[in-house]
C-alpha cells in the first residue's frame, strides 16, 4: 500500500487499503471520500515493517530520507519515534498526544473504539535535564484526567526504559506522646549525644529517634533542630556549656552540610506524618521512613529532597529507583517549594 507525504502527515487515498489499515491495526485517522491521515511517527514505523510506500512527488522515500524529514519537521522525532516503536512492538495501539504529552497507550488486546488509554507517554531522552516542577504539573494534569503518567526514556543505545510517576500521600502511625519533661543533650562536633538514660529512654519512646550507641543516644543535627523547634530538647554546646538556640544550631547545620534546609523541611513534613525518618545514606539517598517503630519493621519509603528550583537529570534518577526496587521499597522524591509534595518514581514493564 502507499501514501502521500503531505507536510507533516501521509495521506492514503486508496479505501481498502485506509480501511485495512485502520480496522486492523488502529493506524491513523479516517478523512472524508475514505482517506486515512497518518502520523509521520506512525507512517514511519509501516515503511520500517514494509507495510507502507511514502511518496513525495511521485517519487518513493527510503527509510532514511522519511526519517530525516520528519526529524527536521517535528521537534524532538527521533525520541518519540524510538519510544512508539518500542511500545507497538509489545502488542499495545499507541496514538499520539498532542501538547505536552506524546503518546497515549490503549490496553494491549484492545481497540481505539472499544477502550479509553491506560498510560500517557511523555518520551524523553536520558541527556535531557528537567525541572522538577515539570514532574509535579505534569502528574497532575494527568491523574485528573484519570490516566498514569509514563515517562519513556531513551538511553545511548536507543534502548527504553520505563518509568511510572504518580502523587503520593505518605503516613505512618508513629504518634509522639504528650511531652513530660525536656530533654538535655551535647553537641559535640556535629552530632548531639545524650547521655542520660532517662533523656535517652525519653526520646526513643516518643519518637525513635536517634541510634543508642554504648548506652548513649547519637541525634544527628537534623533530628536535634526539629527536637529543638518541637520544645522535646535544649542542647548544650561542648565548649561553651551554654544551650544552644534552634536558630543558631540551624545556621551551624547549614555551614556543616550540604542542602540542610530543604532536608530539615523534609524531615520536619515526614516527622508530621507518622513517620520515622532516618538516614538513606547507605541506599545513595537522603532518608529512609518507616510507617512504624524501626525495631519491628522494616523501611517503606526512601526519599530523595529536592529544591523545586532545581533540575535533575534522567541517570540520578534510574540509579535511586534501579536501588529502591532492589531493596523493595517505594522511591519517593519529595519536593520542597511553597509546599512539601511527594512524587513516586517506578520502573515498570510494558
Amino acid at each position: 500500500m502507499s501514501g502521500e507525504l503531505v507536510e507533516d502527515s501521509v495521506v492514503i487515498k486508496n479505501q481498502k487499503e485506509s480501511s485495512q489499515l485502520y480496522n486492523k491495526g488502529n493506524y491513523g485517522y479516517p478523512l472524508s471520500g475514505g482517506y486515512l491521515e497518518l502520523d509521520l511517527v506512525e507512517a514511519l514505523y509501516l515503511v520500517e515493517s514494509k507495510r507502507l510506500n511514502v511518496t513525495k512527488n511521485k517519487e518513493v522515500m527510503s527509510f532514511e530520507e522519511l526519517f530525516n524529514y520528519a526529524s527536521t519537521t517535528l521537534e524532538e522525532f527521533s525520541t518519540k519515534y524510538l519510544v512508539y516503536r518500542d511500545i507497538r512492538s509489545k502488542g499495545f495501539i499507541v496514538k499520539i498526544e498532542s501538547g505536552t504529552f506524546d503518546l497515549s497507550v490503549f490496553p494491549r488486546g484492545k481497540t481505539t473504539s472499544n477502550s479509553r488509554p491506560m498510560y500517557v507517554i511523555r518520551a524523553v531522552s536520558e541527556r535531557n535535564a528537567l525541572d522538577i516542577t515539570t514532574f509535579v504539573n505534569d502528574a497532575s494534569e494527568i491523574e485528573n484526567r484519570g490516566k498514569e503518567l509514563i515517562y519513556g526514556v531513551i538511553d545511548e543505545e536507543d534502548d527504553v526504559t520505563y518509568y511510572k510517576m504518580s502523587h503520593r500521600d505518605p503516613k505512618g502511625n508513629v504518634c509522639p506522646e504528650k511531652k513530660c519533661k525536656k530533654t538535655y543533650g551535647h553537641l559535640i562536633v556535629d552530632r548531639v549525644f545524650v547521655f542520660n538514660p532517662t533523656d535517652l529512654q525519653i526520646l526513643r519512646r516518643r519518637g525513635f529517634y536517634g541510634k543508642v550507641v554504648e548506652n548513649v543516644l547519637h541525634l544527628s543535627l537534623i533530628e536535634a533542630c526539629y527536637l529543638i523547634k518541637k520544645g522535646e530538647i535544649s542542647v548544650y554546646l561542648s565548649n561553651t556549656k551554654k544551650i544552644t538556640s534552634f536558630s543558631s544550631l540551624k545556621k551551624f547545620g547549614r555551614k556543616t552540610q550540604d542542602e540542610f534546609d530543604i532536608r530539615l523541611k523534609a524531615y520536619s513534613d515526614a516527622r508530621a506524618r507518622g513517620l520515622v525518618v532516618k538516614t538513606g545514606f547507605k541506599y545513595g539517598t537522603h532518608f529512609r521512613a518507616y510507617e512504624e517503630s524501626p525495631e519491628c519493621c522494616h523501611a517503606k519509603y526512601l526519599i530523595h529532597v529536592v529544591d523545586t528550583k532545581n533540575k535533575t537529570m534522567w541517570p540520578e534518577i534510574s540509579r535511586a529507583v534501579r536501588i529502591s526496587g532492589g531493596v523493595k521499597k517505594e522511591f519517593l522524591f519529595c519536593m520542597i517549594g511553597d509546599s512539601v509534595k511527594y512524587l513516586e518514581f517506578k520502573w515498570v514493564k510494558l
